[in-house]
């Protein structure tokens, strides 16, 4: 009996990680295995195989061996990449399973295991693409409506020296220079220009 190993990564840190974890730990609870070592990273899928780590990874496994992934786009973005990672883990006698759509590949790299992860890695590739597609037509559909999306071109974001307009432009015109202003109102210099550009202040 080999040891399993579980592959878990995120694009950025607003991906929740747990629900990948929990994913991994209640299928190994069901299987009644171990899992020996985790590999855990942030990184986008669009980064190269060795930012991913995928190399180590598969230098880790061997005959025998179980890598579990919660689900098959954690191995890559396009088809290609899952279909070439899989093929080597199967060729090397690694069970692969991904959780989500129910795969396991026993380790046996046949033409039933091929046409499986053609099919599985197509329908993530597909279910990427949908997501995507709905997100686009969702801001499609907002433009129309008239709506601004995200913070309108020259709008006055929120400041800590809002309410001090009349102090800054007193203590300017009396000599005080920006600098000491800065320090005395107890933000960076840049932070007082900004203020003193986006209120349009008559110093």
């Amino acid at each position: 009996m080999g040891k399993a190993v579980a592959y878990v990564r995120v694009s950025t840190t607003k991906q929740d990680v747990e629900s990948q974890e929990n994913a991994i730990l209640k299928y190994a609870d069901s299987e009644d295995i171990k899992i020996h070592q985790w590999f855990k990273l942030e990184a986008s899928s669009r980064k190269s195989i060795k930012e991913r780590r995928i190399d180590e990874l598969l230098n880790v496994l061997g005959d025998g061996d179980t890598l579990v992934v919660s689900e098959l786009s954690r191995l890559g973005r396009s088809l290609s990449q899952i279909v070439l990672t899989i093929d080597e883990l199967l060729g090397k006698g690694v069970t692969f399973v991904a959780i989500k759509q129910g795969m396991k590949l026993n380790g046996a790299k046949d033409i039933t295991a091929k046409v499986q992860i053609a099919m599985f890695g197509l329908l993530a590739e597909i279910e990427r693409d949908l997501i995507s597609e709905r997100t686009k037509m969702g801001l499609d559909a907002a433009r129309a409506k008239g709506k601004t999306l995200g913070r309108p071109k020259g709008s006055k974001g929120k400041s800590k020296l809002d309410g001090r307009e009349d102090e800054i432009v007193d203590l300017l015109q009396k000599g005080i220079s920006r600098r000491a202003l800065a320090l005395y109102l107890k933000v960076a210099p840049p932070t007082l220009v900004n203020f003193i550009k986006s209120r349009n202040l008559s110093v």
